[in-house]
């Protein structure tokens, strides 16, 4: 396979999220919906178990591995399972602010081809806090046994992200996944993900926050349209997050927060409200996983349960 599995052992996750880098070659975050074979997949690469202690003040168990392909090195690191990284459990806490602070290479979300609908939930929010994103649609051959079938490469167009095809114990579909990470850490394949489009009203919202925090703090570009969001909602957890890693004021910035009333007032004339401000945003998810699941799923038992 051209794999090889590093023998340097067990490092332990440090405080500082910078030091998660590989200095050697790329990082690749691996993140999926629970038992979904993700750390199957992790263990098939770096020949690791998941022993390797806890998160930095967190009671979540953590794991990193190494693996050799192509003359590359590659620093895996499986983040916990999770089916949202919207709230505040420790497990939601870890895999959004990995993926948003730790800044990986890529980041690989792992779905089951089973219920391929609700594990798109988690590839839509991550969409809003990266680019670099490869979709592994993994148990294939469970999916055989249900005769469910997936058109990859449609799924691929729909998402506008790559998206493998993989059976864990399966080397040679680790390959093909192995293949595709290096050609995205290299920049060969640039993703450009198709990101959800919620009502007009809430789109307007976020732009107008856009604006606002472009002209007042210093914030990568991409994350703009994610931290709008998170504003909008007004999660003290995941706000507290930002403002600490990129030691920035959002809470009590005056003009942010005169702005987002303003929106908030704007809002309310529509009927959205703060306390239903997140399920508007999560059903929106929710439609547009189930329409592409139709486009790109067939199921041969027309009464199958995703």
């Amino acid at each position: 396979m051209g794999l090889t599995k590093s023998s340097t052992g067990t490092r332990l996750l440090s405080e500082n999220f910078k030091d998660l880098k590989n200095k050697k070659g790329y990082t690749i975050a691996l993140a999926g919906n629970p038992n979904v074979g993700k750390s199957t997949i992790f263990n098939s690469l770096t020949g690791m178990h998941q022993h390797t202690g806890n998160w930095p003040g967190k009671t979540v168990a953590n794991a990193m591995g190494e693996c050799l392909y192509k003359n590359q090195s590659f620093l895996f690191v499986d983040i916990p399972g999770t089916y949202s990284i919207m709230s505040s459990s420790e497990e939601e806490e870890i895999a959004r602010d990995y993926i948003c602070f730790g800044k990986p290479d890529a980041t690989v979300i792992v779905i089951d081809a089973t219920c391929l609908e609700r594990n798109l939930n988690l590839v839509f929010q991550t969409m809003e806090i990266t680019n670099n994103i490869i979709v592994c649609v993994n148990l294939l051959d469970e999916a055989k046994k249900k005769k469910i079938k997936i058109d990859l490469n449609k799924l691929s167009k729909e998402l506008g992200v790559p998206v493998v095809g993989t059976i864990a114990r399966n080397k040679k579909t680790l390959k093909n996944l192995m293949d595709i990470i290096l050609k995205v850490c290299k920049k060969e394949i640039i993703p450009s993900p198709n990101k959800i489009i919620y009502k007009p009203i809430i789109e307007n919202s976020i732009s107008s926050l856009e604006i606002v925090l472009k002209d007042t703090l210093t914030l990568p570009n991409y994350l703009l349209r994610w931290i709008s969001l998170k504003i909008l909602d007004g999660e003290e957890k995941i706000l507290n997050s930002i403002e600490k890693n990129f030691s920035i004021s959002i809470v009590n910035n005056r003009e942010i927060q005169e702005v987002r009333n303003t929106i908030l007032k704007n809002l309310e004339k529509n009927k959205i409200y703060c306390e239903n401000f997140r399920d508007n945003i999560v059903s929106t998810i929710v439609n547009n996983s189930e329409i592409i699941c139709k486009k790109v799923c067939t199921f041969e038992v027309s009464n199958y349960s995703r």
